[in-house]
């Protein structure tokens, strides 16, 4: 098998976390053993995204702050939290907390863009400023300064008995060093990378540029050539922290059952990698589905891939928990070994 010129380092996995409207606090309970398995699997890094007005978890920070008091040493990121839908200040505070009780652990990763389904959801976010709230990248530059400690106040000192901060409080100096910028562009990824942030790169991608040998768009060079523009730009080179985060299905222990079940959805989702989709001309991954060494293979062959040492293999979305289960043993005691990783202890 072809060696990759970046050996995998970090193991990662995300989910959703889905829940019953009727009963969502087993939802919510399965997510938190989800990432106590993964600690105990050896897993690097845990990831959870957000889900506005969905039954997804709506509020990653508050699900990661009991993750942190359940876990010791596994990471704990968001992929990613869509700024429109946040206020950077309270963010930041909220974050910072986190990280503090977490012992150092919280990956934020963040996106730019209005909230979706903006027009019908304005009112009750952004009743008395939705025509002129921002919703691009000084957003996130507000929240990467406040959390790099630069002021957020004109005062502070002691006030009667209230002593007052000018800076986000609790301060968490290696927070600012994590942060990460969840992106499908050449912009997004010159952006993220000249501010020093680190970069999540999915399994959507704008289509723009590289293209395969029929002429049509080529996902993994096109993602290629975003990790290259983000680290080209980056103060920290080809050093820079990248995160690829592709649906991974491994089978090896999975029953007769959940192996047709993984390739119907796989097979569902097929069509819509054909081509580019909508007027964003988003280009998606094939899901990947097989054994450990199936994929072991198809993933060394992938461009974008060998020059990343960092993944969070995405869960597919409404399986159940035992399928969730399957599928991170096998990652992690088949699939990672086969890329070159080991657990962490």
């Amino acid at each position: 098998m072809p060696s990759t010129p970046r050996p995998l380092r970090k193991l990662g996995f995300l989910t959703i976390g889905l829940f019953d409207g009727a009963d969502p606090g087993r939802g919510h309970e399965t997510t938190l053993e989800i990432i106590e398995l993964g600690e105990r699997l050896g897993f690097d890094t845990a990831w959870v995204r957000h889900r506005h007005l969905q039954y997804g978890i709506s509020s990653p920070v508050a699900v990661l702050a009991a993750a942190s008091q359940r876990t010791r040493r596994i990471e704990l990121g968001t992929a990613v939290t869509p700024l429109g839908w946040e206020n950077p200040l309270r963010l930041a505070e909220d974050l910072a907390t986190v990280d503090v009780l977490s012992g150092g652990r919280l990956n934020p990763g963040v996106s730019v863009g209005p909230p979706m389904h903006f027009a019908q959801v304005k009112d009750a976010l952004y009743p008395d400023t939705a025509d002129t709230e921002e919703f691009g990248y000084e957003r996130v530059r507000r929240l990467l300064d406040l959390v790099r400690g630069k002021p957020a106040s004109d005062f502070s000192g002691v006030e009667g008995f209230e002593v007052f901060s000018d800076i986000v409080q609790p301060h968490s100096p290696g927070l600012g060093r994590r942060m990460w910028y969840g992106g499908g562009s050449l912009g997004s990824a010159r952006w993220a990378g000249e501010h020093a942030m680190n970069f999540l790169t999915s399994s959507v991608v704008k289509a723009e540029g590289a293209e395969d040998t029929d002429g049509q768009p080529d996902f993994a060079a096109i993602q290629l050539s975003h990790i290259r523009e983000f680290r080209a730009h980056h103060p920290d080179g080809e050093a820079a922290r990248v995160s690829q985060g592709l649906v991974v299905i491994p089978t090896d222990s999975a029953s007769p059952a959940q192996r047709a079940k993984y390739a119907e959805y796989a097979a569902k989702r097929l069509p819509r990698t054909a081509a580019p989709q909508g007027p964003a001309r988003l280009l998606f991954a094939p899901d990947l589905v097989g054994t450990s060494a199936e994929l072991a293979e198809r993933l060394h062959a992938h461009a974008a891939f060998r020059e990343t040492d960092e993944v969070a293999f995405a869960l597919p979305f409404a399986f159940e928990h035992e399928d969730y289960v399957q599928i991170l043993t096998d990652m992690a005691t088949k699939l990672g070994p086969a890329l070159g990783w080991r657990p962490a202890g």
